[in-house]
């Protein structure tokens, strides 16, 4: 792009795509697998242990693919607020501790919570987070995130 003009208006749409994907504030997060998988709850302790790299198998000892959102979406800093208190630079910086050691590999990660749904719709073993009114049929809440 080589109009300045162009870039600045592609640069805005851009951000106004992803807020408006973003959790509405006050909006519930929920916790979701695919339709199919055979968890049916998870309680908090169990999901952050998912999702900060403690286990990588659900309660019934199936492998779970932890997912998670890129950058710094509203959905994403929502999440890890509620659910372990911690901002996102430090759930960032605990990551790079946790790779360096090589103790645990982070979450995949998508570009948007559709991107999240989609992929969880198409993984029986995945498991994410979405803000509640982007449910669908293909998925089910297995915890929801209330502060």
């Amino acid at each position: 792009m080589n109009n300045p003009y162009v870039f600045a208006i592609a640069l805005s749409l851009n951000s106004a795509l992803a807020v408006a994907e973003n959790a509405m504030p006050g909006e519930d997060i929920v916790i979701v697998v695919h339709q199919d998988n055979p968890t049916q709850q998870m309680t908090r302790s169990e999901v952050i242990d998912l999702f900060m790299g403690k286990y990588v198998a659900f309660p019934d000892g199936n492998k779970a693919i932890a997912v998670d959102l890129t950058s710094e979406q509203q959905t994403k800093k929502i999440f890890y607020q509620k659910l372990v208190g911690r901002s996102l630079a430090s759930i960032n910086a605990y990551w790079s501790r946790i790779r360096f050691t090589g103790r645990a590999k982070p979450p995949i990660e998508k570009l948007s919570s559709e991107g999240m749904v989609s992929y969880i719709a198409a993984t029986k073993n995945a498991i994410g987070y979405i803000p509640k009114s982007m449910l669908t049929d293909n998925l089910k809440i297995v915890y929801i995130l209330n502060e």
